[in-house]
């Protein structure tokens, strides 16, 4: 699927009750990832929402989820280079946001673990942020107790997604893990 919106991590044996509950609500492919599901949803946060409200009327409904991660971006990349570079540009649009505020970059990499580092991918996303945000006045911070927001991008083999979420969504969404 080249246009999910959407990554699910299935927790242990779920995987077929994960299908069969995603697939009721969005459309759903398997990826060639051990437990991992992409989705596209007509709404991605919407579908964050309903399955938060099945949990909270069944929580068995849902217990084969350990993630559900909506995204906003999608791109494609061919190189550790290419991704960079893409990924830095993907989240830069979330510098206003961030301005004065505290967060900090995860990196969820599936695929191209030989070629791309999440570590060194997070702390480079975060630094250009900084650097950006200084060079116009304002003030962040990276921090990984309580912050503000959490940049999360995730890499399914050569496509990855990038998103923003605030504390009161973290806390609101207990399928919104970002680590």
């Amino acid at each position: 699927m080249r246009d999910w919106n959407v990554v699910v991590t299935v927790q242990g044996g779920g995987y077929n009750d994960a299908l069969r509950l995603l697939r009721s609500l969005a459309r759903v492919e398997e990826t060639r990832y051990y437990n991992v599901l992409v989705a596209h949803a007509d709404d991605p946060r919407a579908l964050l929402a309903t399955l938060r409200e099945r949990a909270a009327s069944d929580p068995a409904a849902t217990a084969s989820l350990a993630r559900v991660t909506p995204v906003e971006t999608v791109f494609t990349f061919s190189s550790p280079e290419e991704f960079e570079a893409r990924a830095r540009e993907a989240t830069a649009r979330y510098a206003p946001v961030l301005a004065g505020r505290s967060f900090h970059v995860r990196v969820h990499r599936r695929g191209m673990k030989s070629r791309l580092s999440g570590l060194e991918e997070e702390r480079v996303l975060a630094e250009g942020l900084l650097d950006r945000l200084a060079a116009s006045g304002q003030a962040p911070r990276i921090t990984f107790h309580d912050p503000d927001y959490v940049l999360d991008v995730e890499t399914i083999g050569s496509q990855a997604g990038v998103a923003l979420f605030s504390r009161e969504e973290l806390e609101h969404h207990p399928l919104l893990r970002p680590g």
